[in-house]
């Protein structure tokens, strides 16, 4: 079971790293085809994008952000 987050990633400054992608839907089902959880997909309300985040296999944030 995973451990609830300390901070949130997605906020202000340099805490994680982003990739854009075109199909957030079938990047999701591919991580989790490769026993990768995600968090639950949410909107970006600045810019009405959909995102999620995963963990590196050290435990650090990555974001997939809908382009």
């Amino acid at each position: 079971m995973r451990q609830p987050r300390l901070s949130y990633p997605e906020a202000r400054g340099l805490r994680h790293v982003a990739f854009a992608v075109d199909d957030l839907d079938a990047s999701v089902a591919y991580l989790q085809q490769n026993n990768i959880q995600c968090e639950p997909i949410r909107i970006d309300p600045s810019s009405q994008k959909r995102f999620t985040f995963f963990q590196d296999p050290d435990g650090l944030p990555l974001e997939l952000y809908s382009i």
